[in-house]
């Protein structure tokens, strides 16, 4: 009976899972099988491998044919490899410590590859992770900026709307600095008040008349007018003595 090593279709629709089986090839994909092996995940990535190494090993070594897909998973775990040099040794090409020891050192390097591909693919999903963090915070700077420009009104039409607060606020100053500059005009009568009063200087300077009429009063201590009575007195003597004198000269 003509065996192969397949896979066998398991889960949800979009999300396949594989199950590793030997079974007769003239079995349908999903029917009967002899045997399952292990089990093949493709949605991580890496992809799961979960394989029993020793049965794949007996059955491959039988003469069970897998599929091309089960041949790269066989190959990936290093089955095949494994049959390889089971082969030299059947063939006395290589001895058993020969043959293990280079398996020993073809699965450490296989061992590194995968290590190396799983950090790769960390490192790789860290940077698209910052380069996505990166795009959506410029994309959020970029709305804010389109929005706030959008709200924004030009600078031309801001200017304009100044100068014409300003022209509509200059009469409003106006009206109110003017009454201001007329209170203090009208405020200037105080200085007025002021200037007139004034003349309570003027009174106290009126009030020196007081002192001219003391000095007007003077006239009446005047006794010049009885000297004057007395000169002209003097006339009367003098022109009852002239004729004596005249008399006298006359004799």
């Amino acid at each position: 009976m003509a065996t192969k090593i397949r896979l066998q279709r398991h889960g949800k629709k979009g999300k396949p899972f594989y199950y590793i089986v030997v079974a007769d090839a003239r079995a349908p994909r999903d029917g009967r099988f002899i045997e399952r092996l292990g089990s093949y995940n493709p949605n991580t990535n890496p992809a799961t491998i979960d394989i029993n190494f020793d049965k794949a090993l007996d059955w491959v070594n039988d003469g069970a044919q897998p599929t091309d897909t089960c041949r790269a998973i066989l190959s990936y775990k290093g089955i095949m490899y494994k049959k390889h040099l089971q082969g030299g040794v059947s063939k006395g090409a290589l001895t058993d410590e020969q043959a293990e020891a280079k398996f020993a050192q073809w699965l450490e390097q296989k061992e590194g590859k995968i290590t190396g591909k799983k950090t790769d693919l960390v490192s790789a999903k860290d940077t698209a992770r910052k380069a996505a963090l990166v795009a959506e915070a410029k994309k959020k700077e970029e709305k804010a900026a389109a929005i706030l420009a959008k709200n924004t009104p030009p600078v031309e039409e801001v200017e304009e709307e100044v100068a014409v607060d300003e022209a509509e606020e200059a009469p409003v100053a106006e009206a109110e600095e003017t009454p201001v500059a007329e209170a203090e005009v009208e405020e200037a009568p105080v200085a007025e008040t002021i200037v007139e009063e004034a003349p309570v200087a003027e009174t106290i300077v009126e009030e020196a008349p007081v002192a001219e009429a003391e000095v007007e009063e003077a006239p009446v201590v005047e006794e010049t007018p009885v000297a004057e009575t007395a000169v002209e007195e003097a006339p009367a003597a003098e022109s009852e003595e002239t004729p004596v004198a005249k008399a006298d000269s006359a004799e």
